[in-house]
C-alpha cells in the first residue's frame, strides 16, 4: 500500500505551506496542491462538476485551506465552494480550515459575521468535546491551545443560547442548522458580553470537518496535531466503509499543475535555457576559472569600517560597504552586533547585472578589457520561462567555488539591492501606475576584490578572486601596504571628520520649510490626520477579513542641494550641504546598526543602518530568518531590557511577531520543503542602539546536493522566494501587499530601496541580506537645476526616507502615527545636524 495522496486547495494564503508540512510529517501523506482557481477548472464553463470529480477522485482526501476575504465571496473561496458540492463516487472526505472552515458552515445553510474585534495572531484554549463519538476528531485529545487568525466566524446562533443551558446545548446541532455538529468551541471577553466563538465543525452526514483555528502555525501546541491524525483516520475509515479508492493518475485527468512534494519546480535551475551561456559574448566567459587568494591583516583598536574606505576608494564613483557599525557596542550580544563587515573594492571595474521588473532582459554593464577599452552594455534576453532569479543561478553555477575549501562569510561574488517592487513581480503583484523611470530593481555587481572585517578577532582579509595568481598577489601586497602606510592606520590620527550627534526628544522638521533659502533642506513629513486615516482604513480591510496584518508605510521627502564634494570622501566645508558619504558617517555615529550599509550603485544611493537581517545561508544549505516586529524606543523609563520585555510581551506586539513568524515559514518551506523548517527563537526581544526589538529566528535546510555536485537549489532561491520581506507586507502576503498599493498614495506608491534588502551571496554560496529600513535614498534621475538668489545656479537632489509599522486589529491610529515617527527620527536626525 502505497502513500496516502491529498489535495490541498490554496486560497492564496501565506501560511499554506505550513499546512502542507504538516499533512506530510504527521501523516506520511504526498500532498498536490491547486489554487482555487485553476485555468484548467472554471465554473463557469460547462463540464466544470465532472472535472472537480474526476480530479478529486484521485485522492484520499482534500483540504481547503485558509486565505484572505469572505466565504460567501465568490472570488475569495473559488473551487472551494464546489467541493461540498460533489456526490456520489466524486465526494471526498474534507477537511476546511479556517477560510475553509467557514466556506464549509455557509455550505451548511449558516452565515459568517464580523467578531467585535479580529483575533489574527491571539492565542486561546479550545474548549472541545474529548469523548469518543462518531466523527469527533477531537476524541481523547487533551486541552491545547491554538493561534486564531480571523476576523470573521461562523454564527450559528449560539448567542441566543441562555447561560445555564450553554454547557449541555454547545454540543447540540443548532436548531436551524440541523447539518452542522459544533466539535470545539473558544471564549472572548468583551467586558460587556463573552462572544461564543466555534472553532470546530463535523457535518452531520457527509465526511466534511472543519476547524476555524490554525493547527499549523507555531504557537498551536503539538498535543493538537492529534486532531490532524483523528480526522484522517475518520476519512479513511470513510472511504473504507463506502469503497471508496483512490483512482490513479491518468493522461485525462492530470493532477494540480504544482505538487507540493515537488514544490522546489517553480524555482530551481533546470532548464532555464539561458542562451547567453553559448553566444561568443563578454558575459558567457566573464570571471570564468577564477581562483581564490588573500591576505590577512590584524586592524588596529582605532580604525573603523569608514576609514578603510575612505584609505582604499576615495574619489571612486561606485560603493558597496556592508557595515557592522554596532560591532564594538559591549551592551548586547554578538547576534545584535554583527561580526563581519564586508567591503567592494573597486566596484567602478566590476560587472554589475541590472534587472527591471516586468521586463525581459537583463543589462549587463561589463568593465572595460584590453580589447573593448571601455565599460561596454550588453542586454541579455530571459528565456520564455526564465526568470531574472534563474539568470542569476545560471551566471553563479558556472563560478561556484566550493565552500568547504574557503574562509565565511563572502570571498567574492554578488553583492547588491533589490527593490520592494522587484519582490511584488514574484508574487504576481501589479504595479498601478505607469512607472515614470528606467531605474533597476535588482543591480548586482559581481565583486572580485574585496576587504572583509572580523570584529569578533580583530583582522581584516584583502581578498581576490583571479584567474591570475601573478596579478592577484600584486595587488593584494599593493593594497595592504596602502593600508598599513595610511597615517590613520600607523600613528592613530583620527579621520578628519567631525560629528557631533544632536539628540532630541521630538521630531522637529515641519512639513514645509521654515526658509526660503535653497541651502536649507525641505523636509516633508508625512501629515499625521492622513497617515492615521490609512490606519483606520487597514483596519477596516482587517475587520472584512481581507488581511490578517497590514504593514502600512510611508515616505518623508528632503530636498536639498546637492554636495559640492559628492564625488570625494573627505570632509565638507560646513558652509555646504554634506555628501551621502558624511551623511552616512553621519548616520553610523548616530544609529549604529549590524546590517548597515552605504551603497552607489545602478543610479542608486542608499545609506543605511538596518537592524534587520533578512537571510542568512551557509554553502551547506542551512537557511537563517530574522523577523523583526515590536519596538519601543529607548527612553528615561524605557532603559533596561527587563523593562522593554514588559512593555513589548503583551498580545498585540506577539502576535505582530507571530504573523510574520508563520509567514516566514511559508516562504521557507516552498524552497526547503515539508518538516525542513525550525523555530527555534521566538518572541525574543533584543537592545539596539536607539530602541529594543522583538525579534524571533526561523531556520530551513535546503536539499543537500551529493558529493561535488552542484545543488538545485541554494540561497539565491530562498531570496526569490521569500521576497517582499514579510515584516514589511502583513499577512496573507499577495491580498497585503495589493491593499497596501492603493492605501500609500501617489507620492509613496513606489517604495523603491525601501522596503526592500541588501547583501550579497558569495561563489561558495553563501548569503546575507539585510531589510532595507531605517534609512535614505535617492535616485540620480530626480536631481534637478535650481536657482537662488544668494546661491546662484545649484542642482536640488531629492531623499526618501520610509518608515511605518505593523497595523493589526488591536493597534490604534494614534499609536502607529508615533512608532512611525519613531523609526523616522534616526534618519531624518543627520539632516537636522548637517
Amino acid at each position: 500500500m502505497g502513500r496516502p495522496r491529498i489535495l490541498f486547495i490554496d486560497a492564496y494564503d501565506s501560511f499554506s505551506n505550513n499546512i502542507v508540512s504538516l499533512l506530510t510529517t504527521v501523516l506520511g501523506a504526498d500532498v498536490d496542491v491547486l489554487s482555487i482557481d485553476p485555468v484548467h477548472l472554471d465554473p463557469k464553463k460547462p463540464g466544470f462538476k465532472d472535472a472537480l470529480g474526476r480530479l478529486v477522485r484521485q485522492y484520499d482526501a482534500v483540504v481547503c485551506g485558509p486565505g484572505p476575504g469572505a466565504p460567501d465571496v465568490d472570488k475569495d473561496v473559488g473551487i472551494m465552494k464546489h467541493i461540498w458540492d460533489l456526490e456520489g463516487q466524486d465526494m471526498a472526505p474534507v477537511l476546511g480550515i479556517c477560510l475553509g472552515f467557514q466556506s464549509l458552515v455557509v455550505s451548511c445553510g449558516a452565515v459568517v459575521k464580523r467578531l467585535q474585534t479580529g483575533l489574527h495572531g491571539m492565542i486561546r484554549e479550545i474548549d472541545h468535546l474529548g469523548t469518543k463519538q462518531d466523527g469527533n476528531i477531537f476524541a481523547d485529545v487533551p486541552t491545547f491551545k491554538a493561534t486564531l487568525y480571523h476576523s470573521l466566524h461562523a454564527a450559528v446562533g449560539q448567542e441566543s443560547v441562555p447561560a445555564d443551558e450553554w454547557q449541555n446545548a454547545k454540543w447540540d446541532s443548532p436548531p436551524l442548522f440541523s447539518d452542522i455538529v459544533p466539535l470545539a468551541w473558544t471564549y472572548e471577553d468583551r467586558g460587556n458580553i463573552v462572544e461564543r466563538v466555534l472553532m470546530g465543525v463535523r457535518h452531520r452526514t457527509k465526511p466534511f470537518w472543519g476547524l476555524q483555528y490554525h493547527p499549523e502555525s507555531v504557537c498551536t501546541e503539538s498535543t493538537g496535531h492529534q486532531v490532524i491524525v483523528n480526522w484522517f483516520q475518520e476519512a479513511m475509515a470513510w472511504n473504507d466503509a463506502t469503497g471508496r479508492k483512490p483512482e490513479s493518475v491518468s493522461p485525462e485527468t492530470q493532477s494540480p499543475e504544482k505538487s507540493e512534494t515537488h514544490m522546489l519546480a517553480d524555482v530551481s535551475t533546470t532548464n532555464s535555457s539561458s542562451s547567453w551561456l553559448q553566444d561568443d559574448g563578454v558575459l558567457s566567459s566573464f570571471g570564468l576559472g577564477a581562483q581564490y587568494f588573500y591576505q590577512s591583516l590584524d586592524i588596529p583598536l582605532h580604525i573603523e569600517v569608514p576609514d578603510v574606505v575612505e584609505i582604499l576608494q576615495d574619489g571612486k564613483k561606485e560603493f558597496v560597504v556592508l557595515d557592522s557599525a554596532s560591532a564594538k557596542l559591549r551592551r548586547a550580544g554578538i547576534d545584535v552586533r554583527g561580526r563581519y563587515s564586508i567591503i567592494a573594492i573597486d566596484v567602478d571595474e566590476a560587472l554589475k547585472l541590472e534587472y527591471r521588473t516586468g521586463e525581459r532582459h537583463v543589462t549587463a554593464r561589463c568593465p572595460s578589457t584590453p580589447q573593448t577599452l571601455h565599460e561596454t552594455t550588453e542586454k541579455m534576453e530571459l528565456g520564455p520561462e526564465q526568470t531574472i532569479w534563474q539568470f542569476l543561478a545560471d551566471f553563479w553555477t558556472k563560478r561556484r567555488i566550493p565552500g568547504d575549501e574557503t574562509p565565511d562569510p563572502f570571498i567574492g561574488g554578488f553583492m547588491g539591492y533589490t527593490t520592494y517592487e522587484l519582490g511584488l513581480e514574484g508574487i504576481d503583484v501589479k504595479l498601478y501606475d505607469e512607472r515614470r523611470h528606467d531605474r533597476a530593481d535588482l543591480c548586482f555587481a559581481w565583486v572580485t576584490k574585496s576587504i572583509v572585517i572580523d570584529h569578533l578577532e580583530g583582522n581584516l582579509r584583502i581578498q581576490s578572486l583571479s584567474s591570475s595568481e601573478l596579478e592577484s598577489q600584486r595587488w593584494l601586497e599593493t593594497t595592504a601596504e596602502k593600508l598599513t602606510r595610511s597615517p590613520i592606520w600607523s600613528n592613530a590620527i583620527p579621520a578628519n571628520f567631525g560629528s557631533k550627534v544632536r539628540q532630541s526628544d521630538e521630531l522637529t522638521p515641519p512639513h514645509t520649510p521654515t526658509s526660503g533659502h535653497a541651502g536649507t533642506p525641505k523636509i516633508c513629513v508625512p501629515a499625521a490626520p492622513e497617515y492615521e486615516a490609512k490606519v483606520r482604513a487597514c483596519q477596516d480591510f482587517i475587520a472584512a477579513g481581507d488581511s490578517y496584518e497590514l504593514c502600512l508605510t510611508d515616505q518623508t521627502l528632503v530636498t536639498r542641494p546637492r554636495s559640492r564634494f559628492e564625488g570625494s570622501l573627505q570632509p565638507h566645508d560646513r558652509h555646504t550641504s554634506p555628501s551621502s558619504w558624511q551623511l552616512y558617517r553621519s548616520l553610523r555615529t548616530r544609529q549604529p546598526a549590524p546590517f548597515g550599509s552605504y551603497i552607489r550603485l545602478g543610479g542608486a544611493t542608499l545609506v543605511s543602518s538596518s537592524p534587520e537581517r533578512f537571510l542568512t545561508f551557509d554553502s551547506a544549505g542551512l537557511c537563517s530568518m530574522r523577523p523583526m516586529k515590536g519596538t519601543v524606543r529607548k527612553s528615561p523609563a524605557v532603559s533596561t531590557l527587563e523593562a522593554a520585555e514588559k512593555i513589548l510581551h503583551i498580545p498585540k506586539e506577539e502576535a505582530e511577531n507571530l504573523m510574520i513568524v508563520d509567514l516566514v515559514r511559508h516562504d521557507l518551506h516552498r524552497v526547503c520543503g515539508p518538516g525542513n523548517v525550525q523555530v527555534p527563537h521566538l518572541l525574543k526581544v533584543e537592545e539596539y542602539a536607539s530602541v529594543f526589538q522583538m525579534i524571533s529566528v526561523v531556520e530551513g535546510q535546503l536539499p543537500r546536493a551529493r558529493g561535488d555536485e552542484v545543488p538545485e537549489v541554494t540561497g539565491l532561491h530562498v531570496l526569490a522566494a521569500s521576497l517582499p520581506p514579510g515584516s514589511m507586507t502583513g499577512a496573507p502576503k499577495k491580498r497585503s501587499c495589493e491593499i497596501l498599493q492603493g492605501l500609500e498614495g501617489p507620492r509613496a506608491r513606489e517604495r523603491s530601496l525601501y522596503s526592500g534588502v541588501v547583501g550579497y551571496m558569495d561563489v561558495a554560496g553563501r548569503g546575507d541580506w539585510s531589510v532595507t529600513i531605517r534609512s535614505l535614498f535617492r535616485w540620480e534621475d530626480e536631481t534637478v537645476s535650481s536657482s537662488d538668489v544668494a546661491m546662484g545656479a545649484v542642482d536640488m537632489e531629492t531623499w526618501h526616507i520610509g518608515a511605518g509599522g505593523a497595523v493589526t486589529a488591536l493597534s490604534t491610529p494614534e499609536g502607529e502615527r508615533d512608532e512611525m515617527l519613531i523609526k523616522l527620527k534616526g534618519s531624518v536626525g543627520i539632516f537636522e545636524e548637517a
